[in-house]
């Protein structure tokens, strides 16, 4: 279980405004901590196979949350170059 001070500082490192909990990006970075944690516990409890499940279930999660990212940041990036103009060798942006 993550503790409630390393789920505040995920939150803190990839927050886009003062009231940012839910965004894409926190989310994976909180479920980037839980990870991390559990991957640990399975080091020492290599038995656990309730929690190489979750494991295994919170990583499709992330992979499916990184992969929505990814799309996002492309369609914004095209979004930019398709609305941009040169004019006199100065990059305008419409």
């Amino acid at each position: 279980m993550i503790t409630p001070e390393d789920k505040a500082k995920a939150i803190e490192l990839t927050r886009t405004s003062k009231t940012d909990v839910g965004s894409p990006q926190v989310q994976a970075s909180i479920l980037t901590a839980r990870i991390k944690e559990i991957t640990e516990h399975l080091k020492q409890n290599k038995h656990d196979h309730m929690a190489r499940r979750g494991l295994m279930q919170m990583v499709g999660q992330r992979k499916k949350m990184l992969k929505y990212l990814n799309l996002k940041i492309l369609q914004l990036t095209n979004k930019l170059f398709l609305s941009s103009v040169y004019v006199n060798n100065t990059l305008l942006v419409l």
